[in-house]
């Protein structure tokens, strides 16, 4: 069923309706089709389809939705990563941890550095991992700087990191675009910062808002409809700190008016660590305005959205079950290691504490945690002994 769906042409309701039969009662174990690839079908199509036929499709993603929810439930449930009471381990032996691990993903802010700052000894932790011939990648929900800009920002810190080994939710929103078919005559609005314009440029892609849009303002009481561009074909919400009325309203008019629009969310970030140790607004905060705005449920292609892991995963031909993703955010980078089916690493320098891993209300729990990084240090005294 997975693989006709899959060649379908188009999104017609009789599909819908054999596909809700087949993952009405959605098991751990049950091959599904992620939710993106069911909109790869209707964006492919969507010039062509009337309004009727694209309410059906909505309807049927709302559905789908649900039963996704249900299904990682299920399948963290069953393989015991999302269980209430059940404790994670304390990383004791970081050699076999590593023996066992091919590739490293890595969150960097509050894994790498903190509000701008290295942490002490990730340069050395990182020259060992690649020595015992280990993958390094970095992956971050940060969506306000591109891929080439996070590379810069390496270098500054003295680490010497590909472009190739960095991916930010920025480069995940074109990315995704890119995936679909998204038509190139068709424009993109922003809701964010540099980081995603230079993604979406560099894929081909016409963009319009973003940081330009920071002054703009609507004039209250002047019985004025704001104008907006019927090409506009996504909106592109992440963090912006130029965040203001004016583009909340032209992407809810987008989103709401324009037949087909997608809502692409970077990340879902409540809280991070902008610039030191007091935790301010993310990009989850300016996504839930749009959100509520327009009664409608982005597609999220961040972490814990697995997008980057399955992208790096084809590119460079890496096994799944051989990653450990490192990072110090339960509810994005476990959940995305977990949904990933890879090994998790909670470091605490960042923005969990051993409290709140501890937590009676935590349902989210890793393989091992650690202080810091650099506690993997420890498997060269190990290996040499």
């Amino acid at each position: 069923m997975r693989e006709q769906f899959l060649c379908l042409a188009d999104f017609r309701t009789e599909a819908f309706s054999a596909v809700f039969r087949s993952q009405r009662n959605p098991s751990p174990t049950s091959s599904r089709m992620p939710l993106f690839r069911l909109q790869l079908i209707v964006t492919n199509s969507w010039q062509t389809k009337s309004s009727e036929e694209v309410k059906d499709f909505r309807a049927f993603v709302r559905c789908r939705q649900k039963l996704d929810e249900r299904y990682q439930a299920a399948a963290m449930e069953a393989n015991g990563s999302c269980v209430a009471g059940k404790g994670a381990s304390l990383l004791t032996d970081p050699a076999q941890l590593i023996k066992e691990v091919e590739t490293f993903l890595f969150d960097v802010d509050g894994v790498i550095w903190r509000g701008g700052k290295l942490i002490e000894g990730v340069p050395e932790t990182l020259d060992m991992l690649r020595a015992m011939g280990k993958k390094l990648f970095f992956v971050t929900n940060n969506s306000t700087k591109s891929r080439r800009m996070l590379q810069e920002k390496f270098r500054s810190l003295g680490l010497d990191i590909r472009e190739e080994e960095v991916f930010s939710s920025a480069f995940a929103a074109a990315g995704y675009l890119k995936s679909i078919g998204f038509p190139t005559e068709k424009k993109v609005y922003i809701v964010g910062e540099e980081g995603i314009q230079q993604e979406l440029a560099q894929a081909g892609f016409q963009y319009l808002g973003g940081p330009e849009d920071g002054g703009k303002k609507v004039l209250l009481g002047t019985g004025k409809n704001v104008d907006f561009d019927r090409d506009v074909g996504a909106v592109v919400v992440g963090f912006d700190h130029y965040i203001n009325y004016y583009k909340m309203v032209y992407a809810t008019l987008c989103i709401r008016e324009n037949p087909g629009c997608l809502f692409i969310a970077t990340n879902c970030d409540s809280v991070a660590h902008i610039i030191g140790q007091q935790e301010w607004p993310a990009g989850g905060t300016m996504v839930g305005s749009v959100r509520a705005s327009t009664a409608r449920t982005p597609i999220v292609v961040g972490k814990p959205a697995t997008f980057m892991m399955d992208y790096l995963a084809n590119k460079f031909n890496i096994s799944k079950s051989k990653m450990c993703m490192v990072g110090d955010r339960l509810d994005t980078d476990i959940l995305f290691g977990q949904a990933g089916g890879c090994k998790t690493l909670l470091v605490l320098s960042g923005v969990t504490d051993l409290k709140t891993l501890n937590s009676p209300e935590n349902t989210t729990y890793p393989d091992f945690y650690t202080n810091q990084l650099p506690d993997l240090l420890a498997a060269k005294k190990t290996m040499a002994a």
